[in-house]
């Protein structure tokens, strides 16, 4: 009889047969950075028919917030311009749908807006929505927790995949946020998408950064081989102020919740992980060095089982023999995170810098051991991500190696699976320390 934690119980490379083919729409895992043109140098993909769009999700994440930079709506609107059409808008907060459109409608993007149809879920969306409007693209920006899985009304993915094929998908990052169970199931809508062929990006968009890929480009020219990955992502806990985050239960925790980003670069560059050699600890909320002076959500309404690590520690052996390393720090505060990634190879150190706000690429090579500092001003990999989507989508010719996704759900499932790794083996130390010191 397996145990919850058989889907890890692998290498990363003994996933599934197609784990070495890549994307059908993927035909590399790079970009040459000078291709990733900003969006004020960008004109307006070429054409005159619409380019019909379902948002599903009225949040943050899709229309934007003071709280950080995505806002998918403001990319799509900046490289499809008049051609985009947004047909419909699903979300159950119908109120919430209605006043960002309302907005839209007061701003120059109008005619994207002037004629979207709000629905609540998806099966009011696929019965009402007439056919003429059938869209090119989903954008799946709703919470993780209602997503990733083959169960009913959390099985988005596959609706989709069922009954609009050959429409393209772009889906938030985590892919899900539920039990660690769930995850094969991951892996079998990983397998739908691939098998029909179906235009897929997860929104990993610091693989979109220059700096990152910058850092591709230095170790495909010398032919290095990367030795080990170190990330260290430091949030500014004091802004943070949804309850839900606070609580494991629901969030699944600062590591796959928020340390994923730098979980998938570790394994953009390091490749597939050996889950079973992933060892990790934590500082919990109820040890002296855990406590915290400046929450602005009441902790005591969490029960204690579901408040959330300090920090997390983990290490683990990629297949290629080199070692990765992740530490997620809940200690800052203000509103700046401090987060950095470095990238060792024989004679190479990597070291990227606040990648979110201003990415500041560290090179030392052979022959100095002085660092030559890349700077990447006003790059946006939110929409680097959205503009190579939509080129693929509408298969521009004029460039054909500039387009290329370079986060296939599958890798995202591979991500994920990481961070649930990176959790349970923190959360079994932890129990052995109790254990200890209850004998």
């Amino acid at each position: 009889m397996s145990s919850p934690m058989s889907p890890t119980h692998r290498r990363g490379s003994e996933r599934r047969p197609s784990d070495r083919r890549g994307s059908s729409f993927s035909r590399r895992d790079s970009i040459d950075p000078r291709k990733l043109v900003p969006m004020d140098k960008m004109t307006h993909i070429s054409g005159h028919d619409d380019f019909n769009v379902v948002f599903i999700g009225a949040g943050n994440i899709m229309f934007g917030s003071e709280e950080g930079p995505w806002n998918h709506s403001f990319r799509f609107e900046h490289k499809l311009g008049r051609r985009l059409k947004v047909v419909a808008l699903i979300d159950p907060a119908i109120e919430r749908a209605k006043e960002v459109l309302r907005k839209k409608c007061d701003s120059f993007v109008l005619s994207a807006y002037e004629h979207t149809r709000i629905y609540k879920n998806f099966e009011e969306f696929h019965k009402n929505l007439p056919k003429s409007l059938r869209p090119r693209a989903f954008v799946v920006g709703s919470p993780p927790m209602f997503r990733g899985t083959l169960q009913s009304g959390r099985d988005i993915e596959t609706q989709i995949l069922k009954n609009y094929p050959g429409v393209a998908l772009f889906i938030e990052k985590p892919i899900a946020t539920g039990p660690i169970e769930e995850i094969e199931e991951g892996y079998k809508i990983s397998k739908q998408i691939e098998e029909t062929k179906t235009i897929c990006s997860v929104g990993y968009m610091l693989r979109y950064l220059k700096a990152v890929q910058m850092m591709k480009h230095i170790i495909e020219e010398n032919n290095l081989t990367v030795m080990t990955t170190i990330a260290r992502y430091a949030c500014a806990y004091e802004a943070i102020a949804k309850p839900d985050w606070w609580d494991k239960s629901k969030s699944a925790g600062p590591v796959i919740e928020q340390g994923t980003h730098f979980c998938d670069l570790s394994r953009y560059f390091g490749g597939e992980v050996d889950y079973d050699s992933v060892v990790a600890h934590s500082l919990e909320w109820d040890e002296n060095a855990g406590q915290l002076s400046a929450m602005k959500v009441d902790e005591s309404k969490i029960p204690p089982e579901n408040r959330i690590p300090r920090v997390t520690s983990a290490t683990w052996k990629y297949d290629s023999g080199a070692v990765g390393t992740f530490t997620h720090v809940v200690a800052l505060q203000g509103t700046n995170y401090s987060c950095e990634l470095e990238v060792y190879a024989d004679g190479y150190c990597l070291r990227l810098v606040d990648p979110y706000v201003q990415p500041v690429l560290y090179v030392r090579k052979p022959g100095d051991d002085h660092e030559q500092t890349y700077r990447f001003p006003d790059d946006d990999p939110f929409f680097s991500e959205v503009s190579n989507l939509i080129d693929i989508i509408e298969d521009i010719e004029e460039d054909p190696d500039a387009a290329c996704i370079l986060s296939s759900y599958e890798d995202a499932v591979k991500t994920y699976e990481l961070t649930w790794a990176i959790r349970k083996a923190s959360e079994k130390s932890r129990a052995a320390k109790l254990s200890r010191q209850a004998a």
